[in-house]
């Protein structure tokens, strides 16, 4: 049975009605995008230092297998729109969830590294079956004229991962020890997800509203569709999204993952830890107050006025040593962290055909997150050569700058034909 001929009417539900079954939707991806990202981005540092102190493997081995993981799942988004047609949604999440819950339960019994790189290459699964490709489909087929809005809504899960889900863990290790903790989180989520993703995401999916923002029924499929990737490579509007995206990210990750070891000697370590919870914190509010206004915006401008604005915060932090004012340019940097991720769909909306959309959204995100996967050691081996952070920053505003120039780069208008011959 198809949504339109549910008993619920959404045919007559306007989308900006929190009585529009499209919001449940919305909430099912923040929760999956909180528990994906709470266990397999900012989990990643709880497996080093406990597979560390329990197995006594060298660092560089479990970072390497994390590096691994990360890499291979946005490799694997590029076919993420095969993987829709052939499967459907809701079943490839729930393949996703599988792989994910698969992987932590092997992380909790990984006594050996071939365990522990199976595992994390497993949690690779994970991350296409349930990461930002799936969740933007999915959230796109439900909205037209509040889609900025619901795709922030879901993306805010994935911030929400490192303030919730990641300090929970924390608490149940130091509780139970990591084997059981790890049991019990993996249970917790199936627990949580599995009823959620049954009843809120659909086999069959709304993929238009009407111009007013009402309900039209139509099959998921039709927002599946392959389209050549050739085609969509040769086209200038997919080259400005996907470079700046990719330079942005190299500097924001960088900034982050260095983000104490270049504070603590300006403003102390306890004033570097406070910079880092501002800047999260600031990530969910950046990226919610987005959502209430991108709708109505250019999100090409929106984006390079995010970029220019993370440049300046930069720029302050390398200029002071000012307390108060390194903070402040921490929480304006972090005001855009969130938006990274949230953008790129609202302009690929845009400017490609709905049928096209996972095939560009994966092509993308493949190229931006390799891309961007490459920050950390970029940013250390241009300290190492420089001897302090100084050069590394300077870079990162660089590449913030040029990102910005590009995304604002529209591809030109096709010409009108003349009707002669």
């Amino acid at each position: 049975m198809s949504l339109a001929q549910g008993a619920t009417s959404p045919s007559l539900v306007h989308e900006a009605s929190l009585r529009y079954p499209g919001w449940r939707a919305v909430c099912a991806c923040f929760l999956m995008a909180l528990f994906l990202f709470g266990f397999g981005l900012y989990g990643q540092g709880i497996y080093l230092v406990e597979l560390q102190r329990l197995n006594g493997w060298p660092a560089a081995l479990i970072s390497g297998a994390s590096t691994l993981s990360l890499l291979l799942s946005n490799i694997l988004a590029t076919f993420t729109s095969e993987l829709v047609a052939r499967l459907g949604l809701r079943r490839l999440v729930f393949l996703g969830l599988a792989a994910l819950a698969g992987s932590m339960i092997l992380l909790a019994f990984a006594t050996s590294p071939v365990r522990l790189y199976f595992a994390l290459m497993l949690m690779s699964l994970g991350w296409v079956g349930m990461g930002t490709v799936v969740i933007a489909t999915i959230v796109s087929l439900w909205f037209e004229t509040r889609r900025g809005l619901a795709i922030s809504i879901a993306f805010t899960g994935a911030s929400s991962g490192g303030v919730v889900v990641a300090p929970l863990l924390v608490l149940l290790i130091g509780r139970f020890g990591f084997s059981p903790a790890m049991l019990m989180a993996t249970a917790t989520m199936l627990l949580i997800l599995v009823p959620l993703m049954l009843i809120w995401v659909r086999p069959q999916l709304p993929g238009t509203v009407s111009s007013g923002g009402h309900y039209q029924a139509q099959s998921a499929t039709a927002a599946t569709g392959t389209q050549s990737r050739r085609m969509i490579m040769r086209r200038l509007a997919f080259w400005t999204i996907s470079i700046p995206f990719a330079l942005a990210l190299v500097a924001q990750v960088g900034f982050i993952v260095h983000q104490i070891a270049l504070l603590e000697p300006r403003i102390g370590r306890p004033n570097a830890g406070l910079a880092v919870g501002l800047m999260t914190f600031m990530a969910i509010v950046g990226r919610l107050v987005l959502g209430l206004v991108i709708d109505a915006f250019n999100p090409r401008l929106v984006t390079a006025a995010s970029l220019a604005s993370q440049a300046c915060a930069l720029l302050i932090i390398l200029a002071t040593d000012n307390e108060p004012v390194v903070l402040a340019a921490c929480a304006v940097f972090g005001f855009s962290v969130g938006n990274l991720i949230t953008l790129p769909p609202l302009i690929i909306h845009r400017e490609f055909d709905k049928a096209g959309f996972a095939v560009v959204m994966g092509l993308s995100t493949a190229i931006s997150g390799t891309v961007g996967a490459l920050g950390p050691g970029l940013v250390g081996l241009v300290r190492s050569w420089s001897g302090d952070y100084t050069a590394a920053l300077l870079l990162c505003i660089a590449l913030e700058i040029v990102a910005a120039a590009i995304v604002v780069q529209r591809e030109p208008a096709a010409p009108v034909p003349t009707g002669r011959t």
